[in-house]
């Protein structure tokens, strides 16, 4: 069965977007003037009382310096700041709206429910996405993808805008995940699909994949954390040893409760240091909306899943792996693996990313992605 989602706080129409874009038209220049207003007011205030003297301005005339730079003298400061808060209130909704033209619909699996959007015609591609993210995590890619296929990201369970809880099923499960999506497919009445996955949602994709080889026409995988691949590999074990070490921060932070720690060590254990602060806003907040399933992964007592090289074996799908040029060795190490057993593979590395490859380097890897499912 398949509904419409009709939660207003997670539909937006056509209709609502353009009105929003409308307005992000009339007031975009106050934004940008409010943003270049601070940086000069950071600049000056950075200079010492010497360096401002050679400039002819006293350190109390800064403000001044900035507002009538920048603010036509016959606007009241009221009137500004007005604008300003409206660009942003506009960029908020814009940032939280989902794709345009696309209404968030649910379907129900197996007695739970799941959110999903979908745009364009032709051949079915679904997408699925990983720890920390949801439907969102594809915004920006679908109108790309729909130009020539079906699109559909979903959200998997125990992520937003589905239900969630630390009770829930863990990120890691990848095998009921990988399950999750096949009884989507059959639900949506899709008998084949090219599936697009990254990280976890992409080591469900490999679950699924072995698991029903017939309905998936292509598979496109982003470093997935397949650690079972690493076991008994040349130095596989050294590797294993360093990743836990490295992400053992997040875990901890999340084993206790939290969570904004928890998000911070996360972002810098896969993407290195600094990644959590050069996240967007509506990133930070889409993590943040899934931090229970990450709490979950982390005090599971569940055994984790083993995808295996005999498993990568039975996936008969043409496999176009990918995997970003800074990305951490564990996942380095992970997909030379796959590429060994796999059987019909293609290895793409993007350069200038880290591990969330869509993410920082999407029209790169939106072009490898059509080209490899164009080309099958």
């Amino acid at each position: 069965m398949t509904t419409t989602f009709s939660t207003t706080a997670f539909s937006a129409t056509t209709r609502m977007r353009r009105h929003l874009i409308s307005l992000f038209g009339r007031y975009r220049d106050e934004f940008q003037e409010w943003r270049r207003r601070g940086k000069l007011r950071r600049d000056l205030c950075a200079l010492d009382d010497r360096e401002l003297q050679d400039i002819a301005i006293a350190r109390g005339e800064v403000d001044y310096v900035v507002s009538s730079h920048f603010v036509d003298p016959r606007e009241g400061a009221m009137n500004f700041k007005a604008k300003i808060l409206m660009a942003g209130l506009v960029l908020c909704l814009l940032n939280l709206a989902p794709a345009i033209g696309a209404d968030i619909k649910q379907v129900s699996v197996n007695g739970k429910q799941f959110a999903y959007v979908e745009a364009g015609q032709g051949d079915p591609v679904v997408l699925v996405h990983g720890g920390l993210q949801d439907y969102r995590f594809w915004n920006s890619h679908l109108p790309v993808f729909a130009k020539s296929h079906r699109v559909i990201a979903y959200s998997r369970q125990n992520h937003f805008p589905n239900a969630t809880s630390k009770d829930g099923l863990p990120d890691g499960a990848a095998d009921v995940h990988g399950e999750d999506l096949a009884a989507l497919l059959a639900a949506l009445g899709i008998a084949s699909a090219h599936i697009v996955a990254h990280s976890s949602g992409a080591h469900a994709a490999l679950f699924f994949a072995a698991n029903h080889p017939e309905a998936v026409r292509t598979l496109v995988i982003n470093e997935p954390p397949a650690a079972a691949l690493l076991a008994g590999a040349p130095g596989g074990n050294d590797v294993l040893k360093q990743w836990g070490a490295r992400f053992a921060p997040a875990r901890q932070a999340f084993e206790k409760d939290d969570l904004d720690a928890g998000l911070r060590f996360f972002a810098e254990a896969v993407g290195g240091p600094g990644t959590y602060d050069r996240r967007s806003e509506s990133e930070r907040k889409m993590m943040a909306d899934n931090a229970l399933s990450a709490v979950a992964d982390a005090i599971a007592t569940r055994p984790r899943p083993m995808f295996t090289c005999d498993m990568a074996k039975r996936i008969s799908a043409p496999t176009l792996v990918t995997n970003g040029d800074h990305s951490p060795e564990f996942f380095h190490r992970i997909v030379d693996e796959l590429v060994r057993c796999l059987p019909r593979r293609t290895r793409v590395e993007i350069s200038g990313s880290s591990h969330t490859v869509p993410g920082e380097a999407p029209q790169a890897y939106d072009e490898a992605v059509l080209s490899f499912i164009a080309s099958h």
